[in-house]
């Protein structure tokens, strides 16, 4: 099984298909490099693809250091992935906590990144929901110790900006919950206390992401209530940026509309590798 190794001697499992401009999956919580099979299979026709599962989710490594799952070690360990593949340059994709993954990786090491796609990224940023945001990852936490990712996803795989995925998808969402059921309860728990609830919120980071030079694309499921505000803040702040709403979409957009994820996605890149997505012309805002 291939693994790269952190700094800090983690080994993270990954896997790649294709061949050609590179692309990077950073996954959200719930899932793992599986999260992204949709996407592997597409755009490996035209770009060297690689997904990996992050620290604390099997088949990579589970430290026992709680203290080894911050958000500072997610972007680290993405590097590292591309390091080990010895990859100067990728194109990010992350969803959620991918998401600011990526957005980070845009402010952290923007010499890495060919383009940033930051979809579902932000929950709990916003400042009259941080507070709650960590008090409910620090409930959630305790309840993957005591009872298990099994039983954790009874609730939180029914959490509001999921539902439409349900509704939409049955047989998708109860594949994407199995893998989630099988979770390593103690990575959960550690990955819920170091990275969810101790993150800085985006907004805290305002000022660098307004640095961004890299081209950016925003994906944003309209039913995704917590990162709607985030991603439109980020479009505000990220001069070479674009958004997109899916309609009638919640929070795993590239699993709920994976057709609509890929061609936006798809084109983004395109327009990029062809030196068309530039910054937005300042005629073009409101003054």
């Amino acid at each position: 099984m291939p693994h790269a190794t952190t700094s800090d001697k983690v080994r993270l499992y990954y896997e790649e298909a294709g061949s050609g401009t590179p692309i990077l999956f950073v996954h959200e919580f719930a899932g793992d490099h599986r999260n992204w099979e949709p996407q592997m299979r597409y755009f490996s026709r035209r770009h060297r693809c690689i997904a990996y599962s992050a620290r604390g989710y099997k088949p990579s490594d589970v430290p026992s250091d709680a203290g080894a799952y911050t958000y500072k070690h997610w972007i680290s360990d993405a590097i590292a992935v591309l390091d080990h593949l010895k990859i100067v340059k990728a194109h990010f994709v992350g969803l959620s906590m991918g998401g600011y993954t990526v957005v980070l990786i845009g402010t952290h090491h923007p010499g890495r990144a060919l383009s940033l796609t930051a979809a579902g990224a932000g929950s709990g940023s916003e400042r009259a929901q941080t507070e709650e945001f960590r008090k409910n990852a620090l409930a959630t936490a305790d309840l993957f110790e005591k009872f298990g990712s099994a039983e954790v996803v009874r609730t939180y795989g029914l959490s509001p900006p999921r539902i439409s995925f349900l509704l939409k998808d049955p047989r998708g969402f109860a594949d994407f919950n199995a893998a989630f059921a099988a979770h390593d309860a103690q990575g959960s728990a550690h990955t819920m206390r170091g990275f969810q609830a101790a993150r800085p919120s985006l907004y805290d980071f305002e000022t660098d992401i307004r640095r961004i030079a890299v081209p950016t694309l925003i994906v944003v499921g309209d039913e995704d209530e917590p990162c709607l505000e985030p991603s439109f803040r980020l479009k505000q702040w990220i001069a070479p940026s674009g958004l997109v709403v899916f309609p009638k979409t919640g929070h795993v957009v590239n699993q709920e509309e994976p057709a609509l994820f890929n061609q936006m996605v798809g084109d983004f890149i395109g327009r990029v590798e062809a030196g068309r997505w530039p910054p937005r012309d300042p005629r073009s805002m409101r003054k």
